[in-house]
């Protein structure tokens, strides 16, 4: 026992080691800057925010992924069985049809990720595209009536999505590409209220950070003197929405383009698919103070733009 773990951790730090090393890998930032310019230069308009998931409340993409990693998963083990190359072949072509609207709500994320997750998010991609050209010659192969090679690249397919998919894994799990990164304001701030400085510190229309219990917030005050209060690192990417642009009651991303309204954090636009948390506000003595807000998914879908 003693000289088996140092060897499987031996294995886990290669496998790490290889990604951390593709992540630090630059010299296709040229290739990945053309494809991400062309994705956001598509003409999605709304779209563009349904295949973020924001309507969701997080990336859709790796629910659509579900139909065709099933699918195939399903046509390797009715290859397993006699017989039942007609059926796979089915499942297969489900599997290519489920391909290119999941691929679509993947690109569409990628091209709003740093250039470290985007580096993994093209081998990523690159993967799936060599299993779905497997399965498309396995399918064709079937038509044709040579069942052994199409059995034999099938499981092939199955084997390099499977690698694509430990690479989405990496991105998602690792380099927390599609995650909340706002997750945990509410379990930092305490309860109650907290001063973060006197009005005056406050220019209108100007976004200003603060820090409250370790968690940076940014503070609006309107022209009328309303004050609003967010969580300042972007729930998408942790970008800085105090050097953020505010227009129309709402304060945009620097980084990506999110819009957050002001009053409430509500995300109105993405890529980012989850609200800021907002913060209560008041003025006491010519200070301004801040409190935590319980979440109203209610109130927010109900004022929604």
């Amino acid at each position: 026992m003693s000289t088996s773990l140092p060897h499987s951790r031996t294995g886990q730090n290669r496998a790490l080691t290889l990604l951390d090393r593709l992540e630090r890998e630059p010299r296709a930032d040229n290739l990945i800057d053309a494809i991400s310019s062309g994705v956001r230069s598509l003409p999605l308009g709304r779209g563009r925010d349904v295949l973020h998931g924001r309507w969701l409340g997080h990336p859709v993409h790796p629910v659509m992924v579900q139909v065709p990693i099933g699918s195939w998963t399903s046509a390797a083990v009715l290859d397993l069985l006699p017989g039942r190359s007609r059926e796979a072949g089915l499942l297969i072509g489900i599997g290519l049809a489920a391909a290119g609207p999941a691929a679509l709500t993947g690109a569409v994320d990628w091209a709003e990720l740093h250039h470290e997750q985007q580096r993994v998010g093209l081998v990523h991609a690159l993967a799936n595209t060599a299993a779905v050209g497997l399965y498309s010659a396995s399918l064709v192969c079937r038509v044709r009536g040579r069942t052994a090679a199409g059995r034999a690249l099938g499981f092939l397919g199955l084997t390099v999505a499977g690698a694509g998919g430990m690479l989405g894994g990496h991105l998602a799990y690792r380099q927390a590409a599609g995650a909340n990164h706002a997750e945990d304001v509410p379990h930092v701030v305490g309860e109650g209220w907290h001063r973060v400085g006197d009005v005056a510190d406050f220019p209108a229309g100007r976004p200003v950070r603060r820090v409250v219990d370790d968690v940076p917030v940014v503070v609006v005050r309107e022209a009328g003197g309303t004050v609003h209060a967010l969580a300042e690192r972007c729930s998408h990417l942790s970008g800085p929405l105090s050097e953020g642009t505010v227009t129309d009651g709402c304060v945009e991303c620097p980084w990506h383009g999110s819009v957050f309204r002001l009053s409430d954090g509500w995300n109105v636009r993405g890529p980012a698919t989850a609200p800021q948390p907002a913060f209560d506000t008041r003025i006491v003595d010519g200070h301004v103070e801040v409190s935590l807000r319980p979440p109203e998914p209610e109130a927010h879908q109900a004022h929604d733009r």
